[in-house]
């Protein structure tokens, strides 16, 4: 990516967020997203070397604009294992109603796009990431259950907090997402924390 005008590339991103979260799961292509910006294809090209490097981008630039930073401070500064797997829940699961347009766009397209699969695929890395932190204090309080390697129950976790299971959960199942989050903590507690270990 060039050092090139720092308001084109803001205005770049915008569109791209505004058409990920519009397309209902179609190929969002560096043409459109560049007539959506009023620039040149080329000059896309300038900011933006590859369609997966835009879209990954895209996917920050949201988190920038929902302050996805703040959102996790509870869970960082938690007092220990048990809290910090709380905080988590409750800053990841609040969060998915917000990104869910972008997120259901990718994964439309990420089967057969492959841009689109490295967005999400690093989106899901970043997640993950931090399950395993929340589980890892787990571990270093002594918290986490025999039944379960900390891989094992990052694992579960990552998987428990997926996209998908919210969506099917909240709009198959019509969960409201207060019940969600609350159902969410009481069953990752369940599983991953030694029993005298819940408060």
């Amino acid at each position: 990516m060039s050092s090139g005008n720092p308001e084109t590339r803001k205005r770049i991103l915008k569109s791209a967020l505004e058409l990920l979260e519009s397309s209902r799961g179609q190929d969002v292509r560096m043409t459109d997203i560049a007539k959506q910006a009023g620039i040149t294809r080329q000059a896309l090209y300038l900011h933006f070397a590859t369609r997966a490097e835009l879209l990954i981008a895209t996917t920050h630039h949201l988190d920038q604009i929902k302050g996805s930073e703040e959102r996790l401070v509870a869970s960082r500064t938690a007092a220990d294992g048990v809290e910090r797997l709380d905080a988590f829940i409750e800053a990841w699961g609040s969060y998915i109603p917000e990104i869910y347009g972008v997120a259901k766009a990718l994964l439309a397209m990420k089967d057969t796009d492959m841009a689109a699969a490295a967005a999400w695929d690093k989106r899901m890395r970043d997640m993950r990431e931090g399950c395993a932190a929340a589980i890892d204090a787990l571990e270093a309080n002594a918290q986490l259950s025999a039944d379960f390697s900390a891989d094992q129950a990052t694992d579960m976790l990552w998987t428990m907090l997926s996209v998908r299971n919210w969506e099917h959960l909240t709009f198959d199942c019509g969960w409201p997402q207060d019940w969600y989050i609350k159902n969410l903590k009481t069953l990752a507690r369940a599983a991953f924390v030694k029993r005298e270990s819940v408060h």
